[in-house]
């Protein structure tokens, strides 16, 4: 009998293994997605606690008790308050600074300006403002200084603020000396035609000048003339220098 034929099994193939780049491609693939996973966790993460803390906020009173609410809201109030009470303060504070401010810079205008009129009043300061211009020429040398003496306590009275004779500053204490033809005011030489520029209302200056026996009357009387040119701007720029008081001081 022939020989039974038995199945005949074929010798087993072994199984393709994968490459190495294979390998390190699926690595790859698989740690990108774990980083990718790790960052969507954070996220996810970070909006939930966002959102806790959203809720943990909306709902800080809302659970709370009335008296408890009551509580909350006279605190606020009296704080309110008191930023109130410290905005009106600060307001007072500053209030008071400006009136100060502004009184001192109304004290310091006006010590400013009296030492100014003070300064105009005794001749150490120059000065302009209506006037006249008032020239007693003296061709004979006979005006003496009586003559010009009156011209200035004439002036004086008739509201003269203001004067100087030739370039010398006419002052309280102003002494006019000398002789006819050679006078001297306040020691310094001066010289026919003497030039009166004086501050002051131009007309009640000029009328006190020709009054009858007067300046004018009593210059022409000794050969000479007296020539007045009234203006509304005149200038008084001879300047006076200051003694130092010796013995006085001022008070407290």
């Amino acid at each position: 009998m022939a020989d039974e034929l038995e199945p005949r099994e074929d010798p087993p193939t072994e199984q393709a293994q994968p490459s190495l780049w294979h390998r390190l491609r699926h690595h790859r693939r698989d740690r990108l997605a774990a980083a990718l996973i790790g960052v969507l966790t954070l996220l996810l993460g970070f909006a939930f606690a966002v959102q806790v803390r959203s809720n943990d906020t909306d709902t800080t009173y809302t659970g709370a008790r009335e008296e408890d609410l009551v509580s909350i809201l006279d605190q606020v109030n009296a704080r309110e308050d008191r930023l109130r009470e410290q905005i009106s303060e600060q307001r007072a504070a500053l209030e008071q600074l400006t009136d100060t401010d502004s009184q001192a810079a109304a004290a310091l205008a006006e010590a400013q300006q009296r030492a100014t009129d003070l300064g105009i009043l005794n001749g150490s300061l120059a000065a302009q403002g209506p006037g006249l211009r008032m020239t007693v020429s003296d061709p004979t040398d006979q005006v003496t200084p009586a003559i010009l003496l009156n011209a200035v306590q004439e002036l004086r009275g008739a509201g003269a603020e203001t004067m100087q004779v030739d370039d010398v500053r006419i002052g309280v204490s102003s002494a006019i000396t000398g002789s006819a033809g050679s006078l001297r005011i306040d020691g310094q030489d001066v010289d026919a035609p003497y030039v009166f520029v004086v501050i002051g209302d131009p007309q009640v200056l000029a009328t006190a000048m020709d009054i009858p026996g007067g300046v004018s009357a009593s210059v022409r009387q000794k050969g000479g003339d007296v020539t007045i040119v009234q203006s509304d701007q005149v200038v008084v720029d001879a300047l006076r220098p200051l003694d130092q008081p010796q013995y006085a001081q001022p008070t407290d």
